[in-house]
């Protein structure tokens, strides 16, 4: 009986929330907007040793979303959460080092984070690692290990990842130039809505470089690359308008309309 009695309040006992669900709940809070909130739950977390907790706090503090904005503040968390192994702590401090918000800017320590998170799996870091080994701008260009990483975040669904793929091999960086594998991969980009992939893919419509030549078709695709921001487009379109019949030009217009109007899920004209 006196047994029974210990097992019935044992059984009353909750446990507290774990780690995961705090995280899930103020995730919640943030995507709502209610970023004090969230920050009530990050904070403890963080000095717990949470890395991705410590994360979330360096955002919000760089952003001065819920608290003031403090950029130092929101590096120095973004250490430790980069040290404490959490993929977008590594690309949200390699971010503060490129733009220099809240670190002096030192683009090789940036580097080094991005292929930090990289090599955690994180696609923006794969992307932006690509990047930068690839244009050599600010970081000697490793042509090899940018092809590596693009491949990696074009393969996980990065739509620019994929362009920069075709433009390797359009360009020959670090690879044998093959037009068929650059239009190929710039098929895929706009397949994933990029436009500046669609772009080049026109391009290649009308210069019939990699697929047939088709310049209905490279209208059509530059038409979409324009209207999707691609200054790109502005290369070869008035070429490929001028190279159309009046009428080929108004159906191609029609059609790349319809074409947006499918893919933002919208009834078409």
């Amino acid at each position: 009986m006196i047994l029974s009695l210990f097992r019935k309040k044992e059984a009353a006992i909750v446990a507290p929330p774990s780690t995961e669900e705090q995280l899930a709940e103020a995730n919640a809070l943030a995507k709502a907007g209610q970023y004090e909130a969230a920050l009530a739950l990050w904070g403890p977390l963080a000095h717990q040793g949470s890395a991705r907790a410590a994360n979330n706090v360096g955002a919000c503090f760089i952003g001065g979303l819920g608290v003031p904005q403090d950029a130092e503040l929101g590096v120095r968390w973004l250490k430790v959460a980069a040290e404490g192994g959490d993929a977008a702590g590594m690309r949200n401090l390699a971010s503060a080092y490129f733009q220099g918000n809240g670190a002096s800017p030192d683009p090789n320590l940036a580097l080094e984070w991005y292929r930090k998170a990289a090599e955690g799996g994180d696609v923006e870091a794969q992307d932006m690692a690509s990047w930068m080994l690839l244009e050599g701008d600010v970081v000697p260009s490793e042509p090899v290990e940018a092809r590596h990483w693009a491949e990696a975040a074009a393969k996980a669904g990065k739509p620019s990842a994929m362009t920069r793929m075709g433009m390797i091999y359009h360009n020959a960086l670090g690879v044998e130039r093959d037009s068929e594998q650059a239009c190929a991969w710039w098929a895929k980009g706009v397949e994933a809505g990029d436009p500046d992939a669609m772009a080049m893919l026109g391009a290649a419509n009308h210069l019939g470089q990699g697929v047939e030549r088709d310049s209905f078709r490279a209208m059509v695709l530059l038409i979409m690359a324009r209207e999707g921001g691609s200054q790109l487009a502005g290369t070869f379109f008035g070429a490929v308008q001028a190279s159309l019949p009046d009428a080929a030009v108004e159906g191609a217009k029609a059609m790349a309309r319809e074409l947006m109007a499918a893919r933002k899920g919208e009834p078409g004209p």
